[in-house]
């Protein structure tokens, strides 16, 4: 599908998410939703993609915020309305099988690091700034903000950067734990792609555990969590993948994986 507020590219096992509205410094406004709502069930359908990098147009921004100006005009159903698509949506992000990485080139801020939040993990260009400084509007973070921030980072650090709405650099970022890596401006997308061809070297059905448990462990007590933990170590020991592995451990040789699901 042809989209007008984002690029697909899809090279390979990875493929690459562009948000493009680089004169709103790439704002999320409804029509942006739907097209990443549409990209996001594209992506699942496609099976020979293995990891997923989101980033943003321009030199400016990752995405900064929601479209204010469309904010503004909306009544309290609207911007419920609006609230429970963007929620959905990131919900849809969140869940994929497969590792999705935010490669953050500038401003994340308010929906911009909310959509971050959503990934697997994060790698910023040192020109990178985030936060969710929404109380400056007058309003709250609408897409899963207080929920995603407050388990990454701790409540009350939450509650700081939420309640003040200030926003702060990659390397204030990477101290809070909300970024894995800072990276020169010009190399960003490079080491992300290093990093993503490194997992589409791993074995589906191991990665799609390894994601399903580490998120079990986010919503359950240490008995439920590690219980999945041994369905899915078993599921995966099942699989063709596990199988090449240990067989190629043994030939002393590098695994050569299928990346499918099949036993």
């Amino acid at each position: 599908m042809e989209f007008n507020n984002l690029i697909l590219e899809i090279n390979g096992s990875i493929a690459t998410l562009v948000f493009n509205r680089p004169k709103a410094l790439n704002a999320l406004n409804n029509a942006l939703l739907d097209e990443l709502d549409t990209a996001l069930d594209e992506i699942e359908a496609n099976k020979d993609i293995r990891v997923l990098i989101l980033t943003g147009a321009g030199e400016k921004a990752f995405i900064a915020g929601a479209d204010i100006s469309e904010l503004a005009q909306m009544n309290t159903l609207q911007a419920k309305q609006f609230s429970f698509k963007g929620q959905n949506v990131l919900a849809k992000l969140e869940m994929l099988p497969i590792p999705v990485v935010a490669a953050v080139n500038g401003f994340a801020l308010g929906g911009g690091t909310e959509v971050a939040l959503a990934c697997d993990f994060i790698y910023a260009s040192e020109k990178g700034v985030f936060g969710l400084p929404e109380s400056t509007l007058g309003i709250i973070p609408g897409f899963g903000g207080t929920q995603r921030l407050a388990k990454l980072v701790g409540a009350n650090l939450a509650r700081e950067l939420i309640y003040t709405g200030r926003t702060f650099p990659a390397a204030k970022a990477l101290e809070y734990g909300l970024v894995n890596k800072i990276c020169a401006h010009k190399s960003l997308m490079d080491d992300v792609l290093k990093c993503a061809q490194t997992m589409t070297k791993r074995g589906r059905v191991s990665l799609r555990a390894a994601k399903e448990s580490i998120k079990c462990s986010e919503n359950a007590d240490l008995d439920t969590g590690c219980r999945f933990e041994r369905d899915a170590f078993a599921i995966c020991m099942a699989s063709s993948d596990a199988k090449e592995g240990t067989k190629a451990f043994l030939e002393k040789r590098k695994p050569v994986f299928k990346g499918t699901y099949e036993n």
